[in-house]
């Protein structure tokens, strides 16, 4: 593990960008990005192009380590490179920018009111790549729609025996059960999943380390418990399906809570854009989403 990569994950100041929208998903990323479906043919010219959306954000000038941490990516952007080098090494060599990949295969079918995530089968293949590749630590995600204790316990569990499988490679798990934004219930879904997460974090060796990535909790510093406990490397927030403004409204009303947003980072940025609008408005993002997180 980079020891210097893990200091500016414990102690920088700024925000982790979220560039791991994946198979499922891309076609929506794309589509936000102004590339309608028509544009592609098959799954490889669409990663091309999706690609080529990443290496414009992630060689923005606008993207600078003065404001960005760290950047999670999915396994195909892993797998390729930016001007000739892999993204990792593009991202902490030229960027100073801490890599992170995303593991998950995606949701299991709702049952007790979560779902879990997908049994990943190849994941110890996955994450010898990533040790190759240089990335820093990964992202898991799982989604609690529901206050039920069992479903909310089996979403913590699972993401913890995962979790370790993934230290045990000297990688850092970030542990995400996100809180569905629109549930009935989502602050008594947050007290049973903080209560979940303490017990299970109060289990962990003394030298072990874990990042969480949760939604923004209905009651402003309700995660100051996870965000002091001592295994916790960093708490960072998803945007949950919150617009940018609204996003960051809400995190900056949470002390020591830092933003780690994908469709909120990307909002408004466009194909069609000349390099000089595109920097311009991934630059205001960038600029808005860091002031939230370092209030």
């Amino acid at each position: 593990m980079n020891k210097e990569q893990l200091e500016r994950i414990h102690t920088g100041k700024g925000f982790i960008a979220a560039l791991d929208q994946s198979g499922g998903s891309t076609p929506k990323a794309l589509l936000q990005y102004g590339i309608k479906e028509d544009s592609y043919s098959n799954d490889e010219e669409m990663f091309e192009l999706v690609h080529a959306m990443r290496t414009r954000i992630i060689k923005s000038p606008a993207f600078d380590s003065k404001y960005i941490l760290g950047a999670i990516l999915f396994e195909n952007t892993m797998d390729r490179k930016i001007d000739d080098q892999f993204t990792a090494d593009y991202l902490w060599e030229k960027k100073g920018i801490v890599p992170f990949l995303k593991v998950d295969k995606g949701l299991a079918e709702l049952e007790n009111g979560v779902q879990l995530m997908k049994p990943i089968p190849d994941l110890n293949d996955l994450l010898k790549r990533a040790v190759d590749k240089h990335i820093f630590g990964t992202k898991m995600r799982s989604v609690i729609k529901e206050a039920n204790a069992d479903g909310i316990r089996n979403v913590v569990e699972q993401q913890f025996d995962i979790g370790k499988q993934i230290l045990s490679m000297g990688l850092v798990p970030i542990i995400e059960p996100e809180v569905d934004i629109y549930s009935k219930d989502k602050q008594q879904s947050e007290q049973i999943l903080k209560d979940e997460l303490l017990k299970q974090l109060s289990a962990l060796d003394k030298d072990v380390r874990v990042m969480l990535k949760l939604s923004i909790p209905t009651e402003d510093n309700f995660y100051r418990e996870l965000i002091e406990e001592p295994h916790v490397l960093r708490v960072v927030a998803l945007s949950g399906g919150y617009d940018q403004t609204e996003a960051n409204e809400k995190l900056a009303q949470n002390h020591g809570l830092i933003a780690s947003f994908s469709r909120a980072l990307s909002e408004g940025l466009t194909a069609q854009q000349t390099d000089e609008e595109f920097n311009a408005m991934l630059s205001r993002s960038i600029q808005a989403i860091y002031q939230a997180s370092v209030r």
